[in-house]
């Protein structure tokens, strides 16, 4: 097996965590490319806060951000993750990675290709295996979660999210409008139904001054209008956008857990991502 293999992973979301996290333990050598702004809201269990925070750290696994593609040689050497803000694979090419990993989760396939590496793996649907790329992972919770794919595709997404203690839709959040995120509660918080969590300022609100004063401060922030975001059930808040995240009507903010007995885990790898990152470990150490 060649550990000196590099393998670049696209995307650093908490899905995407797990698999950079089993790789890195395995020892390869891993570089993440990212977007300019994320939007996990599992931020404590993803590497993509790197971009924000220039560092951070996930179950001992630290990750960095890097600036030029040059600077990734001497954060692995030290036994970190660089991150790279790169959402279109710009530097693949020049880097000739023996792996390139798709963990975007877009649900479609928004740039990757059989060309980019000698072994190409994504996780999820909008994927053709032996097509768009060699091998797809499966990531619909069910019998079949992590299952390597080698001809066809994953299942299609369902929109509806895997069932957790019961709760599937009602344990997502969504912006109800179009502005600006900023959180009331935080990530690990114990939270009731019918709580404000969060609130969006709106759209319209946005950039006029002059009204940023009726509705009062929250976390510095005032204006005159806000659109509450309130928690549809009870359990620990997993999950929450980062404050000032610009979004739209119906993006996703918030995760809530419904088993408080959890709250512990809100910053560890969920156990749905280390099944497909296990999918991921046997496609790599199958080729290499």
């Amino acid at each position: 097996m060649k550990k000196d293999a590099l393998i670049i992973v696209r995307g650093g979301g908490d899905l995407a965590t797990g698999t950079i996290h089993r790789l890195w333990s395995a020892g390869f050598r891993v570089l993440v490319l990212e977007a300019p702004r994320p939007a996990a809201i599992r931020r404590q269990a993803a590497v993509c806060e790197a971009v924000y925070e220039k560092s951070t750290i996930v179950e001992g696994m630290e990750a960095v951000l890097i600036s030029k593609a040059g600077e990734a040689e001497e954060v692995i050497a030290s036994g970190r993750v660089p991150v790279l803000v790169d959402p279109e694979g710009e530097s693949i090419a020049a880097l000739k990675p023996a792996v390139v990993v798709d963990a975007i989760l877009a649900k479609r396939n928004i740039g990757t290709s059989r060309g980019m590496a000698p072994l190409t793996v994504a996780l999820g649907p909008g994927f053709t295996a032996g097509a768009d790329v060699d091998v797809v992972i499966e990531t619909m919770r069910g019998h079949n979660l992590g299952r390597v794919i080698r001809t066809g595709t994953a299942q299609p997404n369902t929109g509806i999210p895997g069932n957790i203690g019961g709760y599937t839709s009602e344990r997502v959040l969504h912006a109800p409008e179009a502005g600006i995120f900023y959180g009331v509660r935080q990530i690990g918080d114990i939270v009731d139904a019918g709580e404000e969590i969060a609130f969006i300022v709106p759209a319209r609100e946005t950039g006029t001054e002059e009204k940023m004063s009726a509705a009062g401060p929250v976390r510095g922030v005032q204006c005159a209008e806000k659109i509450s975001v309130t928690s549809s059930i009870s359990g620990v808040l997993r999950g929450l956008l980062r404050d000032g995240y610009p979004v739209t009507a119906g993006f996703k903010v918030a995760d809530i857990d419904p088993r408080r007995e959890e709250r512990k885990n809100c910053v560890t790898i969920s156990d749905k991502a280390r099944c497909i990152a296990g999918g991921v470990l046997e496609a790599v150490c199958a080729e290499l």
